[in-house]
């Protein structure tokens, strides 16, 4: 079974800026995913072409592919946005945030909200004019799903957590808590935007996977994970190979876990 985690940056790429459904079809056709899990997802976005990114990544995995999308905000984060709501669907306005796709039959969805914190900080945008910024943080989500994967029933997620040093920490234990009510084998597959082995310590989750994701033209830092709850984790075979290989959107290297 192959895992990956990417995080899209919306599809752009830093060659030229430009968000081509084609090219974002195509760099996740070549990570031939059994499970996917996507951060920074446009939908209605018109940086993006109002394109449904979610639904162009799950194409390139097959026609039977499931997928959800799970917006955590309305708008545009750095600009203007408000957190979604069970009673605000913001049909037609722009929509952002995360989705995972499967080749598994899916049994349910788990929807999990992670509010904002209440202060600004700075943020690097890469890309031709490379900047720090100070921004507001977006509230954030975590989508999860019960499978039935190659061993069985199994829970898989995808979220991307906080910029904000200490607040992701928060996150991340509130994450913990809501898998831990779904089956396992749980896995978890993100921009936590938590460096290197901090997520496990924080976690208490085991790295499938020590790369550095970030920036992609050349790794340094590991934010984005694979992590299995020890708690039921032994069912699922050992990980036999783990890469970040260069792709042609993004400024994080999609993480591949083979076990």
């Amino acid at each position: 079974m192959r895992l990956v985690t990417f995080n899209l940056m919306h599809g752009r790429s830093l060659r030229d800026g430009q968000v081509d459904p084609a090219r974002l079809r195509a760099a996740v056709a070549e990570l031939d995913a059994d499970v996917l899990g996507m951060q920074e997802v446009d939908r209605d976005q018109p940086r993006s072409g109002r394109a449904d990114l979610a639904a162009l990544a799950a194409t390139a995995l097959g026609e039977k592919a499931a997928h959800r999308f799970e917006p955590a905000v309305i708008g545009t984060p750095g600009e203007v946005f408000r957190t979604v709501t069970a009673a605000d669907a913001g049909v037609g306005e722009p929509h952002y945030g995360v989705a995972l796709a499967t080749r598994w039959p899916v049994r349910s969805w788990q929807v999990t909200r992670l509010p904002a914190a209440r202060m600004r900080s700075p943020v690097y945008l890469s890309g031709p004019s490379s900047r720090l910024i100070l921004i507001d943080d977006e509230p954030r989500v975590l989508l999860a799903a019960v499978v039935d994967g190659p061993l069985g029933p199994m829970t898989v997620a995808t979220t991307h957590l906080s910029f904000v040093p200490g607040w992701n920490v928060r996150q991340l234990r509130q994450v913990i808590r809501a898998l831990r009510t779904l089956p396992s084998p749980r896995l978890l597959l993100g921009d936590l935007n938590i460096p290197g082995r901090m997520a496990a310590v924080v976690s208490g989750w085991r790295m499938l996977a020590q790369l550095p994701t970030y920036p992609s033209p050349a790794p340094r830092v590991q934010f984005d994970h694979v992590l299995l709850d020890p708690r039921g984790g032994g069912r699922l075979p050992a990980v036999r190979a783990v890469e970040t290989p260069a792709v042609t959107v993004s400024d994080h290297r999609p993480l591949v876990v083979e076990l």
